[in-house]
């Protein structure tokens, strides 16, 4: 029995251990993530996301994301959005409408999946997660949990190739919501060159665009 009582006690003495390994190796995973990303220069990624809810698909789209920093624009089939790091446009296609914002980084982060390349630096902490093949791609599995319980978006899952570090799978998890947001890239091209300009909305590109400013 005492053998036992010893044997559980340094199993728990050992956790925070443990813990602190795997947050060290989860953050070295997302720094080599972040750092071959920043090397890529501009980057397109093809990818298709689905809403899934009590593991039933609800709906699902393809879409194409370029990045250059923190700088992006997400095209899909209903919606085109612009962000050159400070300004956000959003066309939305069915109503030839264009709303302009100045986004939050929270804001930021329902739109763009690959803001996780910064966010994770601070508000988050990460661990790795058991997941070892993904596509037949070997993968890094790292799981990013919000430390202010008051933020929308709660938990983000990310699989991350081994060899290249680039990201293959983003699961999103808002808050109190039983539907997530899979996100699969199918595609990924680095070192793209884009001018600044690629990353703006371009008024003669939408003659007839009603604009509604709400900055």
């Amino acid at each position: 029995m005492r053998k036992y009582i010893f044997s559980v006690l340094i199993a728990l003495l050992s956790l925070p251990v443990i813990a602190q390994q795997q947050q060290s190796q989860a953050k070295a995973v997302l720094d080599r993530t972040a750092e071959a990303f920043r090397k890529a220069g501009g980057v397109k990624a093809d990818f298709t996301v689905k809403a899934v809810t009590n593991g039933l698909t609800e709906g699902s789209e393809n879409g194409t994301i370029q990045l250059k920093g923190e700088k992006f624009v997400l095209k899909t089939t209903d919606m085109v959005t612009w962000f050159d790091g400070k300004t956000q446009w959003s066309y939305v296609v069915k109503n030839d409408e264009v709303n302009v914002s100045n986004p939050t980084q929270e804001e930021l982060q329902q739109i763009n999946p690959y803001t996780f390349l910064y966010m994770y630096q601070k508000g988050f902490s990460y661990k790795l997660g058991t997941t070892k093949t993904f596509r037949g791609k070997a993968v890094w599995e790292v799981i990013l949990t919000a430390k202010d319980k008051k933020q929308e978006l709660e938990r983000v899952t990310l699989f991350v190739t081994k060899d290249t570090y680039e990201p293959l799978y983003i699961l999103l998890q808002q808050r109190g919501q039983q539907t997530r947001n899979e996100i699969t890239v199918t595609s990924y091209q680095p070192r793209q060159n884009y001018a600044d300009s690629v990353f703006t909305f371009d008024r003669k590109q939408y003659p007839s665009a009603e604009i509604i400013d709400l900055r």
